[in-house]
């Protein structure tokens, strides 16, 4: 007998919530059988984990949801790998990109900041320097 799911064995197992299986589901990322009355009841099969799996996966390297189903949907068909593969590259030279873009953005605008906290450190002690070199010689003319 194959082995199957309830949602919460997967949403325990995954970390997720059930209505976030749901949502899954209603993208047409899982497709579960139903049972009991009235069909009310989500049944998952491996074939559903394994899919569950890659979503996740392809989440964490930032890929949308429909890009996600997209690359997955290629593995269910019977066709050669070598497209499927191409297709793998592609998207992930697109993430790849727009990552290393962002890390640019980020290290500019970190540049900057230094910048600024520099520029505000200098003009922090120049204010400060007067105000002590005053309370010095007031100390002084008070020992006088």
């Amino acid at each position: 007998m194959a082995t199957t799911y309830s949602i919460s064995d997967l949403a325990r197992e995954f970390d997720l919530t059930p209505r976030a299986m749901r949502f899954y589901e209603d993208m047409g990322l899982l497709q579960p059988e139903r049972s009991g009355p009235g069909g009310r009841q989500r049944v998952y099969s491996a074939r559903d984990r394994t899919r569950l799996k890659l979503t996740l996966r392809a989440k964490r390297l930032g890929l949308s949801l429909h890009e996600a189903k997209s690359l997955i949907d290629m593995y269910d068909s019977p066709r050669d790998t070598g497209p499927q593969l191409r297709k793998f590259l592609q998207v992930l030279e697109g993430h790849r990109a727009q990552l290393e873009a962002q890390q640019a953005e980020l290290q500019a605008t970190l540049q900057e900041i230094g910048e600024h906290e520099k520029e505000a450190r200098a003009l922090l002690a120049r204010i400060e320097r007067p105000a002590k070199a005053g309370a010095k010689t007031s100390a002084k003319a008070a020992r006088d």
